[in-house]
Parts: structure tokens; sequence; C-alpha cells
């Protein structure tokens, strides 16, 4: 079995840069998925956003989802139940406007952690765009442009919760799909697992470790370099023990940006451009009725959407 993509970034600033930047180009073309440690953000950071995160669900979420659960009968369930998911969620919008100061049962320290570590997180994806773009021989700087639209990128993040349950085998924390957007950056509990990736056929683990951050490439990034990256389904899984902590950052683009793949990544002498040119909302309009279903006729549906949108950018 091959071993889960592990990327120390510490080793970029020293004579392992080479091969640091050749283990990320191989997992973002065969794995669509990899887990950052040394990453720059402060464990102790991490740390208080875990226990307020913890804190905040028990406080205000736990018996709403146990409502919940009660009210359609989720616990003598006697098949699979494909229509819903074992989770207990919210989300918040950092860019371009955040939200945070209008959720609701937050308090103020939580809210002020939430938005010291989305700063941090963003910094990192628009790194990682960087280092995606000197992978893939693009100007540096073009990933982010590109998201950049008229008016920034959207950067927000879901909080989930996937607590216990009496019935695993047949409810999915989160039915599998792929992610619409961008680059997607994951803090996930240390002590329970269940995010699984699909990798040539199989459901493979992704691993919890203490204080790192997991990383996925959403299906722009597939449009942007022409299939060279894949987005790819994940899924969690539900575990009769234990509360298993999400919280998953999406760095997006902006509403009004145009994505199409990047004319230095499509072959000149072919017609190799198999991916559609179109406005990443238009997108997420579609996305939003069909999250659950394969992505390649999302891609078919948005070709129609390409007409008079003018050339692809250019690095």
């Amino acid at each position: 079995m091959e071993k889960f993509p592990v990327i120390d970034m510490g080793n970029l600033n020293n004579e392992e840069r080479a091969a640091t930047m050749e283990t990320i180009k191989d997992a973002c073309e065969n794995w669509g998925f990899f887990e950052l440690v040394n990453h720059g953000i402060s464990i102790e950071l991490m740390d208080t956003v875990e226990r307020l995160t913890k804190e905040h669900y028990k406080k205000c979420m736990e018996q709403r989802f146990k409502e919940m659960v009660a009210s359609k009968g989720l616990e003598s369930a006697q098949s699979e139940i494909n229509d819903l998911d074992w989770e207990s969620t919210f989300f918040l919008r950092h860019l371009p406007v955040s939200n945070i100061s209008e959720i609701p049962d937050l308090d103020q320290d939580y809210r002020k952690v939430i938005k010291d570590f989305a700063v941090e997180l963003e910094k990192l994806a628009e790194l990682l765009l960087d280092l995606l773009c000197e992978n893939l021989g693009l100007e540096k700087g073009y990933l982010k442009k590109v998201f950049y639209g008229s008016k920034g990128p959207n950067f927000g993040t879901k909080v989930s919760n996937y607590p216990p349950c009496p019935k695993p085998e047949l409810i999915k924390g989160l039915r599998a799909h792929t992610d619409a957007g961008g680059i997607i950056l994951l803090f996930q509990d240390h002590k329970v697992s269940g995010l699984q990736l699909l990798k040539d056929g199989h459901w493979i683990d992704v691993p919890p470790m203490r204080h790192s951050i997991v990383i996925n490439l959403g299906d722009q990034l597939e449009v942007i370099t022409n299939g060279k990256y894949k987005s790819v389904i994940h899924r969690v899984v539900t575990q009769a023990e234990g509360n298993r902590m999400s919280i998953a950052s999406f760095y997006n683009p902006g509403n009004d940006a145009v994505i199409a793949p990047a004319q230095a990544l499509v072959k000149e002498d072919e017609t190799s451009q198999v991916y559609p040119k179109f406005v990443f909302d238009d997108y997420m309009k579609l996305y939003a009725g069909l999250k659950f279903q394969a992505k390649e006729p999302r891609f078919e549906a948005m070709k129609s959407s390409s007409i008079n949108l003018g050339p692809i950018a250019t690095v």
C-alpha cells in the first residue's frame, strides 16, 4: 500500500527543497491530497481553536444535533441512508467580506481566534498556490490572479463535528463528493478518524496527525491545470465512538473569476484543451444541486456556458 503523502514545509528552506517540491508534485498528480507539517501556523493557536470549537459544540450544537437525529428516527434506521449526512455544521465567511460577527452563539474569544486562524490559513493557501505554479511552470502569482476576479477570492470555513453514530454501516458522516472550489485546508481531529479518499478504486484513510493541515484540490484546479492535477472523491465515515472535529477552509475563486485551462498547459499542436471555460459562480450554482454526483457531467454542462468569454488567460 502506498504511503499517504506528508510534506514537511520546513524542508522548503533547506537542501531538501527540490525533493519536497517533487513530493508535492506527485501528491497533486496522483493523490489530490497531502498533509502538511511544520506549516508555520502556531501550535498554540491550533490548540486554542480546537478547544474552543469542541466547547462550542458541547454548549451550542450537541443538543440540536440530538434533536435532529430523534426527529428523523435515524438511530433506528434499518437500511442505508443516502439522502443526509451525520454531521453538525456551521459556516463562516472570511473573504471578500467577513460574516463572523453575524454568527449567533459564538463568544468573543472564539470569534477572535477563528479570525486569527483564518488569516494564517489565507497566507498558507496563497503560498501553496505559488508552489503549485512553480511545479506547473506557471508564472508566480498566476493562480492567485485567476482566483481574484474583480473583488478578490472567496474564502470561508465549514466547522463540523461528527458525533458517535449507532449505525456507522448505514449512515455516512459526509457522502462521497469532490470539492467544487480551489484549494482546501483542513484542520482535523487527531484522535478520531473518518476522512477517506478514493484512489485506484480503494478507500484510503487520511491519517489523523496532531497539528497537521490536510490539503486537497478542488474542481477549479483540475480545470486550470487542464487535468494535470485532479480533484479527488472523498467522504467521511462515521464512528461508533468518539466525536470527530473537522475545520475545513475553502480558498476559492471570486464569484466573477473566469476559470479555464492555463494556456501554458494546453499543447498548441493538438486540441488538448479538454476542460471548459466558465465563470466560477455559474459552476457553483450547478454544483449546488449535483454535489454528490460525478464531476464529469458538471464539466460537460459548463461547456455550453463557455461561449463569448474571450481567450484563455496566458502566463
